[in-house]
């Protein structure tokens, strides 16, 4: 049942807010939709596949390792430290992101870019007012730590403590 509602919420969610807002945006600024495929164009779908990859190995994190989904109303039920939650603290935002982001370049939009940002802005607020929170009551120590010790949205190397 975890692994249905994670396929449904992968598929809807993230699609919506990375492919469905933005051809509706394109659309409405006349965009045409169909375009050569330059380096520049391939280099873009590159990094939006590469977006989306990393939303379904979350996904699939979330089912196998977490024991629940990246709904909040079947949550995980055990933290999920490992895999790109290694690197991002928002693996799942950051690739729903790059999604975008292959699409901004794929098109050359600002008004996608402008629609990213706003999104990106949407996400860091409901990250910090409530998600972080959230997981701070619901995992205590082992979750304060990793805040300190993977940052939100940038990618590194975990540090290793000594």
């Amino acid at each position: 049942m975890n692994a249905l509602v994670t396929t449904l919420a992968t598929l809807l969610v993230p699609g919506v807010a990375s492919l469905v807002v933005p051809y509706f945006i394109l659309r409405a600024t006349g965009q045409p939709l169909l375009r050569a495929l330059g380096a520049v164009q391939i280099a873009a779908l590159l990094l939006a596949f590469g977006g989306a990859a990393m939303v379904v190995w979350v996904s699939f994190s979330f089912v196998r390792h977490g024991g629940g989904t990246p709904v909040p109303v079947v949550p995980p039920k055990r933290f999920v430290s490992h895999g790109l939650y290694r690197w991002v603290r928002n693996p799942m935002y950051v690739g729903a992101l790059l999604v975008l982001v292959g699409v901004v370049i794929f098109y050359g939009s600002l008004w996608v870019l402008v629609y990213a940002a706003g999104l990106w802005a949407a996400l860091h607020s409901f990250t910090v007012l409530f998600e972080e929170p959230q997981l701070k009551r619901r995992f205590g120590a082992p979750y304060e730590t990793y805040l300190k010790e993977v940052p939100r949205w940038i990618p590194r190397a975990r540090r290793t403590r000594a």
